[in-house]
């Protein structure tokens, strides 16, 4: 059905509820002659007769009634579903779908979430840990949680946590038979912790930098796992350093159980951000959610 074709069946039902042309034409804001036109034009569409006209009434026959009785119900279920949609920009309500990894999940995502389900009892929120870069557009999701360098240019990116570093740390017992390294060069001589990236399925080269000048380096040892909690145990083992972000390690370095080492060589870079498609139009749930996340320093 076209546009022309429901403007015209619109027409028909208002003249049929009012029961005159010059009140119908009135509340449509159209002339009396142009509403009889396209009121004959449809019956003429339809090869029926819709309403009984008299010098002084305007009456639908039997399919006149049948087809106003089916666009009313029609129309008022439309109507009934747009003050629906209008309650939705006043009051926070549906469901946001996230994804992101989960350290961002538990210590960025889930506190704030859970605050605005109990202040929001009619807000759902789901949320999928996922260390994969995923196409939030193609698979459904309102918005994502990655590292700031890992967005695309075409999202707008809010931040919500401070800039990070990563940190290289090994247990007290490590070094108990290893000294500190000074440099990155001297981590060939020692026994280091893998990371296999989810992603890409490749391991990880541990990143440094210093007066500007990066430096990768390809470490050596006997464990390599792509799970950051599992790294982190081996770790405090002594069974060898560790490269993982701050959020990881922190907690750990400040109780003394992980020394942190070279860390003149680990400068900040930008920390997690909650990216979403640039021209989505914004429900009030989710102005709620970026405000709620957005890191204000």
């Amino acid at each position: 059905m076209d546009r022309r074709e429901l403007a015209d069946l619109m027409a028909f039902l208002a003249v049929a509820q009012e029961r005159s042309f010059t009140r119908a034409a009135a509340r449509l804001g159209v002339s009396q002659s142009s509403l009889s036109a396209t009121v004959r034009r449809l019956e003429d569409r339809l090869d029926l007769r819709l309403l009984t006209r008299t010098t002084r009434s305007v009456m639908p026959t039997e399919a006149g009634l049948q087809l106003a009785e089916t666009l009313g119900q029609a129309y008022e279920n439309i109507e009934n579903r747009l003050a629906n949609l209008n309650e939705l920009r006043h009051r926070p309500a549906g469901t946001l779908r996230l994804t992101t990894s989960r350290s961002a999940a538990l210590r960025l995502l889930i506190p704030v979430v859970d605050r605005l389900m109990a202040d929001y009892p009619e807000l759902k929120v789901e949320i999928s840990v996922d260390q994969r870069l995923v196409d939030i557009v193609r698979e459904g999701f309102d918005a994502g949680v990655r590292l700031g360098e890992e967005i695309d240019k075409d999202m707008i990116a809010v931040p919500i946590g401070p800039d990070m570093r990563m940190v290289v740390a090994g247990a007290p017992s490590y070094f108990e038979t290893a000294p500190y390294p000074q440099t990155p060069h001297d981590l060939t001589d020692h026994v280091c912790i893998n990371l296999r990236l989810s992603t890409l399925g490749g391991l990880y080269a541990w990143e440094f930098e210093k007066d500007g000048r990066p430096l990768n380096v390809r470490v050596e040892g006997q464990f390599t796992c792509n799970d950051p909690d599992l790294i982190i145990e081996a770790a405090l083992a002594g069974r060898g350093l560790a490269c993982l972000p701050n959020d990881h390690l922190d907690p750990h370095v400040r109780a003394g159980r992980l020394i942190q080492v070279l860390d003149d060589w680990c400068p900040p870079f930008p920390g997690y951000h909650l990216y979403y498609p640039s021209r989505r139009q914004v429900s009030l749930a989710f102005r709620l959610l970026i405000e709620a996340l957005r890191y204000r320093g």
